[in-house]
């Protein structure tokens, strides 16, 4: 005997909430990712306090939707995930639009337009009666909008009740608390669809959240001149498709700006953005993993390799329904680490090999060479400004003379040029965070010797003439001039 044993409508969408892993900036992705696929060149997103409540609308000009087609884009699990989709289609199991908007608000409301023809379709999970949803057409929905139409066709999605979207725990208000979501959605938009923004794909696509134009995050900056883009490879996946992968290795931060590094960087640093980016469609899927195939560390930080997925690989990649992460296939697993060993070499090059000229004219060197009877010998430079202010400090116990004679007398001679024969010796590889230290230090030096007159221009010329600054000057002019201000109080000069 066959009984019909259909789940319950209001505990099924409720369920639908916890599908995936969203917060604000993914369930937006879900909802772009739509709009890519009608084919929109412009999306705006708004969202704004009303009481103690946000409504959010994301409205595209797509091609919208017939009735019939609303209806069906609003049902649960509309899509089967084993039909063979369109290659450009970034949709999967039919639960983006609803798993998404219910991860953030209660109450779901879609407007769609074709010409003359306008329809609209709500799910309210407080107001769902054996699977009742509200549908409205022509003059109904126009009281829905807030502004007029201006496109031939479009979407508009519009979240109420939005009980999840926002934190109001620590007291903080819902415009503070509404900024802060925002601020990481635009980042991490700017990232998801980089490639879309920057029109890799033909028009560039225009997504607008609050009115700010979103500006293309490129993880490899495959712009920057120092950054070295090496050899594709094409991976064959069982089923025929094809898995494309291009390794980067990104500069040195010394030729960066401050803005550029935190660009790359984000609020988890350069480290733990190294790694694996996984595109579908050329959405970003997942970043900044290696997929424990090898240890996150400082000398590949430099490393990150782009992967190219089509569609056809849902299933190998496990990809979630919230599209923010996937799984490595074990038949990969061994080709991928050959890739990641053979690339991580350059990103460990890049590291060591940043070092500095000495004897460079009017610049302040670290260590200074010189040349007697036919001998070359290197001394401490005591005229350097930071191992000066060392000196004086110490001056009448000579602590400090002591120790960097010692460091002269006592180098290793034998042992560098035995190790030399062998293989590539470098400099000690630094962060910048200890650059940062440094040129800290001697700003603070610097002030004291100008008891407060201080002004970054004048700070500038004098940190150009010494070394490490010298020879990594776009970054540590970005780092002056974007810090010294607020944290040390300068007088700005220009």
């Amino acid at each position: 005997m066959r009984v019909q044993n259909p789940p319950l409508a209001s505990d099924l969408m409720s369920t639908a909430r916890s599908f995936g892993n969203y917060d604000l900036a993914a369930a937006l992705a879900d909802l772009i990712d739509n709009s890519i696929k009608a084919k929109s060149t412009r999306i705006d997103i708004s969202l704004f306090p009303v009481a103690e409540d946000v409504t959010v609308r994301i409205r595209d000009n797509g091609t919208g939707m017939t009735k019939e087609t609303l209806i069906a884009a609003m049902r649960p699990a509309s899509a089967n995930p084993q039909d063979v989709r369109e290659p450009d289609d970034l949709g999967r199991f039919g639960w983006g639009l609803k798993s998404a908007s219910f991860s953030q608000a209660r109450v779901l409301t879609v407007i769609s337009w074709q010409g003359e023809l306008i329809n609209a379709a709500r799910w309210n999970i407080d107001d769902i009666d054996d699977w009742g949803m509200d549908l409205l057409e022509g003059a109904d929905v126009l009281d829905l909008l807030d502004i007029d139409i201006t496109t031939p066709c479009g979407t508009e999605v519009v979240w109420t009740n939005s009980d999840r979207l926002i934190d109001l725990g620590g007291g903080s208000s819902i415009v503070d608390a509404l900024t802060h979501v925002i601020a990481y959605a635009n980042r991490r938009l700017s990232l998801v669809f980089h490639r879309y923004l920057a029109g890799e794909v033909g028009t560039r696509l225009v997504i607008s959240i609050n009115g700010t134009i979103l500006q293309p995050i490129d993880p490899f900056m495959v712009s920057h001149n120092a950054t070295q883009t090496l050899n594709s490879e094409i991976i064959d996946m069982a089923n025929g498709s094809k898995v494309s992968v291009q390794p980067y290795v990104l500069p040195h931060f010394s030729k960066l700006s401050v803005e550029e590094q935190d660009r790359l960087g984000g609020s988890e640093g350069m480290v733990r953005n190294q790694g694996f980016y996984v595109y579908r469609n050329r959405r970003l899927i997942i970043s900044g993993t290696w997929f424990r195939l090898v240890p996150h560390g400082k000398l590949s930080q430099l490393t990150r390799i782009r992967v190219d997925l089509p569609n056809t690989v849902d299933s190998e990649w496990r990809i979630t329904v919230d599209k923010s992460d996937a799984q490595l296939p074990v038949a990969l697993k061994r080709r991928l680490q050959e890739i990641v060993k053979r690339f991580n070499h350059r990103s460990v090059a890049v590291h060591r090999k940043k070092g500095v000229s000495l004897n460079q004219p009017n610049v302040q060197s670290v260590w200074l060479r010189y040349s007697k009877d036919g001998q070359i010998c290197y001394r401490v430079n005591r005229e350097h400004p930071l191992v000066a202010r060392l000196l004086e400090l110490d001056e009448l116990a000579g602590n400090a003379e002591s120790v960097l004679r010692l460091m002269e007398v006592y180098f290793p001679t034998d042992r560098f040029l035995h190790d030399a024969a062998g293989v590539s010796i470098n400099q000690c590889s630094t962060t910048a965070e200890e650059y940062e230290a440094l040129i800290d230090q001697c700003l603070i030096n610097y002030m004291q010797d100008c008891e407060g007159d201080a002004e970054i221009d004048g700070f500038l010329v004098f940190l150009r003439s010494i070394e490490p600054f010298a020879s990594q000057w776009p970054y540590a002019e970005s780092y002056v001039r974007n810090n010294t201000v607020n944290k040390w109080g300068m007088k700005n000069g220009f």
